[in-house]
């Protein structure tokens, strides 16, 4: 199992490097800008990720990066969930105001004590560093929109 956990440690990071290119994607629904589910994937997603081949895969992946100081989860495209690159944070934040606050609450999720799993969501801005406050606040509203996916310049 040992192989396996770090089969998948690798397959995360190479995923997480995949987040950073892209910026914003998907977790696994389908929409304007990738999802990560059909990165791991490898291949297109028909139906549920749980019934593909890779759905162990997927599910340890998802769960490696929930854990990542670099992603942060929303529901900014579509109510779907949203995975957000710590490189565009800041042009998060300074477009907070046109890509709707209320799609920016942060999503976590944990194992209670009973083995059952939570999500619950943190406000925005009350999951952004007062770094990436500063960051946004050195960018003009047309150099952060350009730095986001073309779906949400609108």
């Amino acid at each position: 199992m040992t192989d396996l956990r770090d089969q998948w440690r690798e397959r995360a990071d190479s995923t997480l490097e995949w987040i950073r290119e892209h910026g914003v994607v998907l977790q696994s629904a389908r929409g304007p800008v990738p999802n990560v589910a059909q990165f791991i994937a490898g291949e297109p997603i028909r139906g549920s990720w749980w019934g593909h081949p890779a759905g162990k895969e997927i599910y340890a992946i998802l769960n490696i990066l929930d854990d990542s100081p670099d992603i942060v989860s929303t529901r900014l495209i579509n109510r779907k969930v949203t995975l957000l690159h710590r490189r565009v944070w800041a042009s998060v934040v300074r477009a907070s105001d046109l890509l709707g606050v209320s799609n920016l609450a942060a999503i976590h999720s944990e194992h209670t004590a009973s083995g059952a799993h939570r999500s619950f969501e943190v406000e925005f801005p009350l999951w952004v560093s007062e770094a990436t406050f500063d960051e946004s606040a050195s960018l003009s509203l047309d150099e952060a929109i350009a730095l986001l996916p073309g779906c949400l310049r609108n």
